[in-house]
């Protein structure tokens, strides 16, 4: 090998080392917006401190964030609670795992109509979320209300069919979890996720009538692939979304919109 052939390959190697090492910081997290992007955002810097590149990938719908996740398209994604990623994993035979829960999005009732649960008419629409834990999450919050009540056996998977009693005769109008909150001007009463409710200007504590208890087991987590729980880009994740920077963060920019769990 002569010396100038020998210096090229060498520069090549420390071209693919490096370029290796680049890639290794490279921590893509999937999210929808609101809150989720926001609060990413804020611990961009403390990830970069790490050692870590957080690129954020974001997306307006529930369901290609563990799509993209299986599929090696990024690290991790944070943006649902565990009800919601277990049916994922079920129905899709998805590869992922929860890692860590951060916050709970507290689950609420909006109206346009009408100031008090007690005030709706006979006969009035209700849109709730057609994906099945949200459809039944806002049922099972309906049911809290007084307003239904469903089957005992119905539980987190409950559906408009599980509904046994229904003395307000409400009708009821399943859309995606993300256009919820277009349907107040046409419906009585909407059950919309709070990070879809807080990305259209509502707060879920001073807007809505009706909020979920904050003992909700619908907090929202870190996944990531099986098997990469315990990597340090994950973890370093976790602990950059875990720090008091974070849940002050939270508990001032969303006022009881997003309860941290930490």
């Amino acid at each position: 090998m002569t010396k100038r052939t020998f210096v090229a390959a060498a520069a090549a190697f420390v071209l693919g080392l490096s370029s290796s090492v680049y890639a290794d910081t490279v921590l893509r997290v999937a999210a929808t917006p609101v809150p989720h992007g926001d609060i990413l955002r804020l611990v961009q810097p403390d990830l970069k401190a790490a050692g870590f590149d957080l690129k954020i990938v974001e997306f307006s719908d529930f369901v290609s964030p563990n799509i993209a996740l299986d599929a090696g398209d990024v690290e991790a994604n944070y943006y649902q609670h565990v009800p919601f990623l277990d049916t994922s994993v079920k129905n899709r035979k998805l590869n992922i795992a929860a890692v860590r829960p951060i916050h709970i999005l507290p689950m609420a009732a909006y109206s346009k109509r009408v100031k008090n649960l007690n005030d709706l008419p006979k006969g009035a629409r209700v849109s709730i979320p057609n994906d099945p834990t949200n459809g039944g999450r806002a049922l099972l919050l309906l049911e809290k209300a007084g307003l239904i009540t469903l089957r005992p056996d119905a539980g987190i998977a409950a559906t408009v069919l599980d509904i046994k009693s229904n003395p307000k005769r409400l009708k009821f109008t399943e859309v995606e979890a993300a256009q919820v909150p277009r349907t107040l001007d046409d419906v009585d009463l909407a059950v919309v996720n709070s990070n879809y409710a807080i990305g259209v200007g509502l707060n879920p504590v001073n807007d809505s009538i009706y909020l979920e208890d904050k003992d909700s087991p619908y907090a929202v987590v870190v996944a990531s692939r099986k098997g990469d729980e315990a990597k340090p880009h994950i973890q370093a994740l976790v602990k950059a979304l875990t720090s008091e920077k974070v849940k002050a963060f939270m508990i001032e920019k969303y006022k009881g919109g997003v309860v941290p769990t930490f």
